[in-house]
């Protein structure tokens, strides 16, 4: 049953992240959104231009880790990721769970 399975915890990925070589941190809320405070070291590539990430990230066995507001729309980049080729994508959940600071 689905509704049982672990939510990843954004601050717990966010450690992970800071210890992993060669990951890339995503933010994929749209721009205002970003602009407002977003985890320090996340790239903005918005869901809804979230294809033009083969313009910045060509080599898909980099580890990325995907959030958003609340985690919805990271599950959906997530996802669009992967069937685009990426190896290593992780659905980290949303900012709003986030207690590091942030910047802007």
């Amino acid at each position: 049953m689905s509704f049982f399975r672990k939510r990843a915890d954004i601050n717990t990925s966010i450690a992970e992240y800071q210890t992993c070589e060669n990951a890339v941190l995503i933010d994929v809320r749209e721009v205002n959104e970003y602009r407002t405070g977003h985890i320090p070291g996340a790239v903005n590539i918005p869901l809804s231009q979230i294809e033009s990430a083969k313009d910045v990230l060509s080599d898909k066995d980099l580890t990325l880790y995907i959030y958003c507001l609340s985690g919805a729309r990271s599950a959906r980049a997530a996802g669009i990721l992967q069937k685009m080729g990426y190896k290593n994508v992780k659905n980290i959940g949303g900012i709003n769970s986030y207690k590091g600071s942030v910047e802007k």
